[in-house]
Formats: structure tokens, C-alpha cells, sequence
């Protein structure tokens, strides 16, 4: 990579320290090779959005303020707009910018009381992280330089014990937590970090490793650049507990076939052999046991939800799963004609009524139902007995007779070499039932089914919800036929003889 063209002096934003926090790399490459980043998913952006989103409804926590725009204004500009509010006399401002130390900060709330101005950072995260504290008190430096006196520092997040009933109560949907103390204790870290930061960006290009930094406590964005040397059927592919790929890795094993066998156990073993012979296990007897705990009629069931941070109906909390949609195969009794019931909920409206009222009339009290790593399935009809207890013996009566399809992977008691240590439905399907696919499908996986589902609430073009909706069909059904046929394999596989 060519050397990049030095300035004398670096101007840091909150976001940019965040990320230099993380990794020093990340930083120099967003200074100097922005172009290196990965794109943006769909599934981040909503992350984004809703972000935004609970950043918007929290500013009502002290109505009346005055926001401070940044679309079509420069930083300057945003400066003097925060610092003529200040000279009115305006006391609540929503992000009010400040620079100081050549650091340029958004703070999301500042209120001012009889001694001071209160700092508010919102966060769309349902409790406190170390990172977020960071980020406090870089504002907290910023404006303090600036001349602004803070006497209370907070971070205001979402309350995941707080039901919403009727109206939105802000008071008890947010938490705000005095983080002044902490946020206070770490000004000289904050300042040293500037300072790091700003040599570092003087400097050449990095040659900083990947590590567990790459994903906690964010994604980074330059993830597909930092990871290229990384090959197929890497160490990073093993899975379950035991040796860490990390470990692995920094003793300078980078490849799946030269994990050392005496570093591994249990079902990393079997991982590890499986791919050194390229071949599959079957416990013929451990899979005749699971296919005997199963009886007709025989319901196949998967649900598709979203997570809203902020409840949008009653009886939800933050980021609590709400099913939209099910897909529902059945075979009545053995060798019937395998036949198929499904829901979508219309947009915007909530969907939980008619999705219990239609599922509970379609599933017969006495039916097997499978579901493929069941505890989720049983997760949203144990949370929609709650909220309909009127349902709550029959929906508790299908919940005790669901199976969990999983089960026969996830002990690998059926394990392929290619499954590369998972048993989720997405690596057992390829494998076992091929002709099978969600190849080229408008929508691939749960995070595309919730982005559609979103984008099909916010349009006004029925011509795309229309659209949406057949994606979203054709997804879900495939989820259950998936797990008709993978059913079906199992059966395969134990009909012989194989004493």
C-alpha cells in the first residue's frame, strides 16, 4: 500500500477515537484508505436506523430544545449555530457540537441546569459497556476545553424490563445512569489516547494482526481487508468449546488440517477428523432413538420475527422477537400426502392476534410439532401465551409436544466434514438435500426476512409490498420443506440394516 500523505496536525471526531480505541489500524485505514472499507449491509443499516430512531424519541425526555442539524452544514458552521443557541440563552440543545484539542464531538442532549449543563449520550443498547463510557467521557473532555461547565454526565439506554401499555412512557421505557465519577476518571486516559492517536496517524501503515478487536465491541469495517490472508477451511472454522482459534492462530496455526489432534477434544475432535479424512459420522442408533420420539400428525414450524428496539404494541418490551410470519407443513399420518399452512401478517399492523388465532386452530392438540432449534419456536409461543392467556393451555399443550430437529447435529450424531462444525439448518441442508436451495432466492436468511418485513411496513408501493411479500412466502416455506426433506434423509439413512 502506498505511503500516505502526511498533514501536520489530526483532527479526531468521537466516532473516530471509538474506532482507534478499538484498534489504532482501523483508524489509519479510515484516515488514509477509506476506500478499503466493507460495504454496508442492509442489516447494518437498520442497526444504524434504529439507532437514530431511539436517539430522535429521547430527546423528549426534556422537550422544547433546539436540534443542531448537521445535513447541509459544515462542522464550522454546526460550531457556531451550537455557540449562538448558548449565547440566547436556549437550555436545552439536541446535538450541540463542539471542538476542542482538534476533536469534534455531536453530544446527543445538553441540558442546562442551575449550576451547569448535564450531558446526555443515548444509546440504543439496552444496558451500560465499557465503550460507551469511553465515549462519554471524550465529550466530557471536549466540552469541558470548550468552556461549557458539565456537572452531570449520563448514559440514557433502553429499559429491557419495561412493558410497553398504551401510550409510551419515555420515563420508564429509558434508563439514564450518572456516569459523571467514571467519566471523570478517565479524562487522562482520553487525553493520552488523542495523543497516541495523533502520532500514530504520523506514522506508516500499521502492522497490527487481526484479533478478537476485529468484532467487540463493534464490527470493524475494514474486516474483509484485515482478514484476506485468511484461507478456506481455516482454524477459524472450528467451532464449539475447547481450543480457540485465536490460540491457535498467534502459535502460528492458520489451517484446519494442521490443528495438532492432542489440542483438541470431544466434538472439536470430531471436527477436526471429519475434515483430515473428508468423511461423515452417522450413530445409526442415536438417530433410530430420535426419529422414535416422534409421532403423526406431524407439524413442521418456523417462525420469522423482527426485533424492534422501541415496542411498537402492547406487551412488548425492547428488542423483544415478535413473529410475523410462520410456515406450517404437516403429514397427517405416515405415507399422507405432506400438505402446507402459512401467515404473513399485513404491514403495520400488530400481528400477534391473528398469527395465534390462525396457528392454534391449524395445530391439533395431539400433533408432533418440529421446529429446527425449537427452543426459538418455543421462546415466541411461550411469549404469546403470556400476552393471549386466553390461548395459554392450548399454545402450552403444542409448545410440550414440540421437537427440535437440531437435535441429531447439534450432539453430531449426523455430522459432515463440510458442515465445518455447525449444525444449523443452513449447513445441514446443503449437504443432506442438495436440490434444495436459497441460492438466488430475494430473501436468503432470518436478517433479510427482517429487513424485508421493515421495508414492506414503510412502503407505500404495493406493486414492491406485493413483491415483498411472495420473497418473503417463498423463504419461509422453504425453511419447513427444508426440514421436511432433512426429516426424510434421517429416515434414509437408519432404514437398512446397519447391525
Amino acid at each position: 500500500m502506498p505511503g500516505p500523505k502526511k498533514q501536520p496536525h489530526h483532527n479526531l471526531s468521537k466516532s473516530l477515537f471509538i474506532k482507534g480505541l478499538q484498534c489504532y489500524k482501523s483508524l489509519y485505514l479510515d484516515r488514509y484508505n477509506p476506500e478499503l472499507k466493507d460495504p454496508i449491509s442492509e442489516s447494518q443499516q437498520r442497526v444504524f436506523d434504529s439507532g437514530a430512531e431511539v436517539g430522535i424519541l429521547a430527546q423528549n425526555l426534556f422537550p422544547g430544545g433546539v436540534e443542531i442539524t448537521y445535513e447541509g452544514f459544515t462542522h464550522e458552521e454546526q460550531i457556531k449555530r451550537t455557540k449562538a443557541e448558548l449565547e440566547k440563552g436556549t437550555t436545552t440543545i439536541y446535538e450541540a457540537t463542539f471542538n476542542y484539542d482538534g476533536v469534534f464531538v455531536k453530544a446527543d442532549i445538553i441540558n442546562k441546569n442551575a449550576t451547569g449543563w448535564e450531558l446526555y449520550e443515548v444509546k440504543a443498547s439496552t444496558d451500560l459497556k465499557d465503550v460507551y463510557i469511553d465515549d462519554v467521557a471524550l465529550q466530557l473532555y471536549v466540552l469541558t476545553g470548550a468552556g461549557i461547565t458539565v456537572t452531570k454526565a449520563s448514559l440514557v439506554h433502553l429499559n429491557n424490563q419495561y412493558v410497553r401499555q398504551g401510550a409510551l412512557e419515555l420515563d420508564q421505557l429509558f434508563l439514564a445512569e450518572d456516569i459523571t465519577d467514571v467519566a471523570c476518571a478517565k479524562q487522562s486516559f482520553v487525553c493520552e489516547q488523542i495523543k497516541i492517536m495523533r502520532e500514530m496517524l504520523q506514522g506508516d501503515t500499521l502492522a497490527i494482526d487481526i484479533g478478537k478487536y476485529c468484532s467487540d465491541p463493534y464490527p470493524c469495517d475494514f474486516t474483509g481487508y484485515c482478514w484476506q490472508h485468511i484461507p478456506e477451511d481455516s482454524v477459524f472454522d472450528l467451532r464449539q468449546r475447547g481450543a480457540r482459534p485465536f490460540d491457535l492462530y498467534n502459535q502460528g496455526i492458520l489451517l484446519m488440517k494442521d490443528i495438532p489432534l492432542d489440542q483438541v477434544s470431544g466434538k472439536q475432535l470430531m471436527q477436526v477428523e471429519a475434515f483430515l479424512e473428508q468423511k461423515e459420522f452417522i450413530d445409526h442408533e442415536a438417530v433410530k432413538d430420535f426419529l422414535a420420539s416422534l409421532w403423526y400428525p406431524l407439524y413442521f414450524l418456523d417462525f420469522e420475527t423482527v426485533m424492534p428496539s422501541i415496542p411498537p404494541y402492547d406487551g412488548m418490551k425492547p428488542y423483544q422477537q415478535m413473529p410475523f410470519q410462520y410456515s406450517l407443513h404437516y403429514i397427517e399420518r405416515e405415507g399422507a400426502e405432506l400438505k402446507h399452512h402459512e401467515f404473513l401478517a399485513a404491514p403495520n399492523v400488530d400481528p400477534r392476534y391473528d398469527l395465534t388465532e390462525k396457528l392454534i386452530s391449524e395445530i391439533p392438540v395431539t400433533a408432533c410439532v418440529l421446529a429446527y432449534n425449537a427452543g426459538f419456536e418455543k421462546g415466541r409461543l411461550q411469549e404469546l401465551a403470556a400476552f393471549l392467556p386466553q390461548y395459554k393451555e392450548k399454545i402450552g399443550l403444542i409448545v410440550e409436544n414440540t421437537r427440535d430437529l437440531m437435535v441429531p447435529f447439534r450432539k453430531q450424531h449426523v455430522y459432515h466434514w463440510k458442515m465445518k462444525g455447525s449444525a444449523s439448518q443452513k449447513a445441514v441442508l446443503p449437504l443432506l438435500v442438495p436440490e434444495l436451495s436459497y441460492k438466488d432466492m430475494e430473501v436468503g436468511h432470518g436478517g433479510e426476512a427482517m429487513n424485508a418485513y421493515a421495508v414492506m411496513c414503510e412502503s407505500r408501493d404495493q406493486e414492491e409490498v406485493a413483491k415483498i411479500r411472495t420473497a418473503l412466502l417463498e423463504y419461509c416455506k422453504l425453511d419447513t420443506l427444508g426440514m421436511v426433506r432433512i426429516l426424510e434423509r434421517l429416515r434414509g439413512m437408519v432404514s437398512r440394516d446397519h447391525s
